[in-house]
This record gives structure tokens, sequence and C-alpha cells, in this order.
């Protein structure tokens, strides 16, 4: 093993990159920085009924979108087959693996007799000290590890602490299959030793595995890698994370937006914590990050806190970095096409004037793309059921004189329109809430808006003033 840190995710291509990966890959990119190391990357491939080429790139898609970046080339699992066999023929040749030619209807039956006899250890070593002699005619063999029958199997889990198996309840693991092909328990060691892994961190699901893969580390005399297995995600409700708590792939987080900052800020806090520290930039959480520090208990999911946390980021963001981000999520949203047809050099200019007023009532992206609504609209205005209601005679009358009143300010601002129209609310005794409210429902079609005063000079003096005449009474 070598003396710098190498860390590696390793997901499965069955489905798309989801939260829980998400986290693993991250506690993974964050040990590898703080250490100066390297995060490789592994797609286990081996079940090739159920890995595909779209989980494959969603993957790599959320990993970049999230900016997790990975060292050097991606590893496909599977392509290197012809490496795991030979690891099994060594151990075959060292006399820590045998041939077995137990039947399916053998080990059936084997199974179902240990579990009626309440035993965790499902094959009985039926073929471990058997004469190959005597096997059947035309059968393939697996091939299985000699595993130690009695004595402990421990793993020092820097998250876990010391985790003990009694041998004696541990199969003889099969390593290569009848048809040739390596076992996913075979596979993993062999890639991990090879790509110079020094440190395993993963779900807790995994542990079992640990135990297994230790014997095949053992076998082969090799060192295994330092161990950390992390608790899964639960749900708010502290059952197991399923799709309705958020067990979304992190491309639906992305077209909920969500930003790539604030996301990898609550995935952090998720079983790993420093003191009080809720936000962390991202050098904060390299130079803060240790595996003790993560809890052993399940972290709960909670979409409010998500939310908040991201409404800070996007508080905080740069104007023209949201406006960036505005566009990109166009491409991951319904309807993102339709607005995007509309973005130009007066729109975006608009959008960036309007952003200080928009991200301080945003939480989400989304938020910020409704928000920003009364940018695109086409004329005559689409007007909601509520503002529709609002538009009486009357209020068409006043609308009118509001145009008047507007139409002789030249220097167009937020300060110089909402001079314009205090003089007018106190000229005609009304309150200024009396003259904003219809001003809103003219220019935006709706009841509620970023500050009305904003609003006029984001859009101009030439579109408030044609949005005007538009409701005004003819």
């Amino acid at each position: 093993m070598t003396d710098s840190v190498v860390t590696r995710f390793a997901p499965s291509p069955t489905g798309f990159l989801h939260i829980g990966g998400a986290r693993t890959a991250l506690f993974n990119w964050l040990y590898a920085k703080k250490h100066g190391g390297k995060m490789l990357l592994r797609i286990e491939d081996t079940d090739r009924e159920r890995s595909t080429e779209p989980a494959i790139a969603a993957i790599l898609d959320g990993l970049k979108w999230l900016e997790l970046d990975w060292d050097g080339d991606v590893i496909y699992q599977f392509s290197r087959a012809a490496r795991h066999r030979e690891a099994a023929e060594s151990l075959l040749a060292s006399g820590r693996a045998y041939r077995c030619y137990a039947t399916p209807e053998e080990l059936t039956a084997m199974r179902e007799k240990a579990r009626a006899e309440g035993r965790t250890r499902l094959y009985d070593g039926l073929w471990r000290d058997r004469n190959p002699s005597e096997a059947p005619a035309g059968m393939k063999p697996t091939i299985r590890l000699k595993a130690p029958q009695t004595g402990e199997t421990v793993i020092e889990d820097q998250v876990q602490g010391r985790v003990v198996w009694q041998n004696e309840n541990l199969d003889d693991l099969v390593l290569l299959r009848g048809d040739g092909n390596p076992t996913y328990m075979l596979a993993v060691v062999v890639d991990d030793h090879d790509m110079g892994v020094t440190h395993v961190i993963r779900g807790d699901d995994h542990l079992i595995n640990a135990a297994r893969q230790k014997q095949i580390y053992d076998a082969l005399e090799w060192d295994i890698p330092n161990m950390s297995h992390i608790p899964l995600i639960h749900g708010a409700d502290g059952a197991k994370l399923s799709k309705r708590h958020g067990a979304l792939g992190v491309e639906a987080y992305r077209a909920l937006g969500y930003l790539p900052a604030a996301l990898r800020n609550y995935l952090v806090r998720l079983g790993w914590g420093h003191g009080d520290q809720e936000i962390f930039s991202t050098e904060e959480m390299i130079d803060a990050f240790d595996l003790p520090a993560i809890g052993r208990s399940a972290a709960r999911f909670d979409f409010a806190k998500l939310e908040n946390l991201n409404g800070h980021y996007i508080r905080q963001a740069d104007d023209q970095a949201l406006v960036t981000m505005f566009e990109q999520l166009l491409d991951y949203v319904p309807d993102g096409a339709e607005l995007k047809a509309k973005l130009n050099d007066t729109t975006r200019a608009q959008l960036l004037r309007a952003m200080p007023s928009l991200k301080e009532r945003a939480k989400t992206l989304l938020e910020l793309i409704a928000g920003s609504y009364f940018i695109f609209a086409d004329r005559p205005l689409e007007l909601e059921p509520k503002a529709a209601a609002l538009l009486t005679p009357e209020t068409r009358e006043l609308i009118g004189k509001l145009r008047d009143a507007l139409q002789a300010v030249t220097d167009w601002n937020s300060e110089s329109t909402e001079g314009a129209m205090r003089n007018f609310a106190e000229q005609n005794n009304l309150k200024l809430g009396a003259v904003a409210q219809p001003l809103r429902v003219a220019l935006t079609g709706r009841t509620t808006s970023p500050g009305i005063f904003d609003v006029l000079a984001v859009l101009g003096r030439d579109q408030c003033l044609a949005r005007l005449g538009d409701q005004a009474a003819a």
C-alpha cells in the first residue's frame, strides 16, 4: 500500500446516482482532498443484465454537477474480469480455494437445511476436501474460497469501531461462477488492491461484505484497506429512505432548483458534524472533515432544512452567477425551452437587474424562475384569477391615470417612479398600497411580485407604459 491516501467511489450502474451514493462520493472526495490524496471512480458493472449506459451517464453527470471531480480515468470493473480470474486461479494453485461441483438442487437442499437449523452458514463444505475426480461428468465447477472455519474475522472500522464475526458462521464464498465470471466480492478486493486504495468509505449495508472481503485479502496475503462504514440515510420519520422522503436521483435535485454547493453542504451534515457549525465553504469542509466524527446512527433527510440552506446559498450567490445557473436549469425543467427562447441581451440584462430583489425571496432556482415571470410575459398579460378579479372598471380607470402620471417621468428608475407614484397618491388622497396593487396587477398579471418599483425599473419605461395601456379603461 502507498503512503498517500487513495479513496474510491464505486457505484453500480443499475440506476441513477441517488442521494445516498452522492453523500458517499462526497465523503470519499473530502477525505482524499484533506490528505492531499486521490479519489478514484470505479463503475461496478459486473451485473451485465442490470447495468445500463444511461445509468453510467447519469452517475458521471451527477458527479460533475456536484463538482466532485475524480482522479484519472474511470475504471470499469467488467473490463478487468481476466485479472479477477487470475486472482482466483492463484488461490486455487495455493490451496486456498477449491472447485465446487455442487448441483443447484444440492445447494438448495443445503440452504433449506441450514435455515431450518438456524445456521447462517448455508454451504456445508460438500466439495471442500473432496477429490475432483468424483465430479459429475460435464459439470462446470464454481471456485470457492477455503475460508477459515474457526476463530474470528475482525475489522477495525473508523466509524463502527471493532467489528467481529465468528468464522464458523461464514460461508466458503464463491469467487468464480460456473461460467467463469468473477463474483462481486472477488472483483472488489482485486480492484481495490490493484488501484492502490488505502481507505474504503462506503455505506454500512456493505459491513457484512467487509468480513467476506477480509478473508479474501488474507488468502491473497494482501493488506486490507482502512475501512469506514457510514450509516444509511433515513427519512425525517426515521423510516428507511424512500422516494417520498427524497430518495431521488441527483438529477432530480438539479431539476428542483438546488445549487450544487448547497446540496454538498447539506449532505456533509447528514451523519457528520463539526461542533454547531451548519454552513461550510468547500475549503472549510475539507479542513474539518474526518472519519471518526461520523456518527453510527442513521442520518435523517429533511427537505425543509435543505430548502432553507439552499435559500441561504442563493442569497449569498453572485447575481451574474445566478443568471447563468437560471439559464442552465432551463434545460432540465418543464417549459424550459419556451422560456429559453425568450432569453436575449435585453431579458438577460433585465434578469440581472432584478436578481437582488428576486433572490431575497427564493429558496430554489425554480422559485427564482417563478419570480421572474414578469420579465418574460407576453402582452397582453395572462391574468391570474385573483388579479383579474381586481380589475374593476374603477381600477382600470385608475390604471389609466397612473399611466399618465408615469408618462411624465423621463429619467426612469425605481426612485423616480416611486416619487411619481407617491405624489399621485398624495394628490388623490390615496394610500400608496391603493396605487401599488393596481400597478402590480397591470404590470405582472399577478397579485404578488418583487417590489413594484423594482418591477418598474427592470421592465423599463416603454414596456411599463405599454402594459399599463393594455389594462387601462378604453
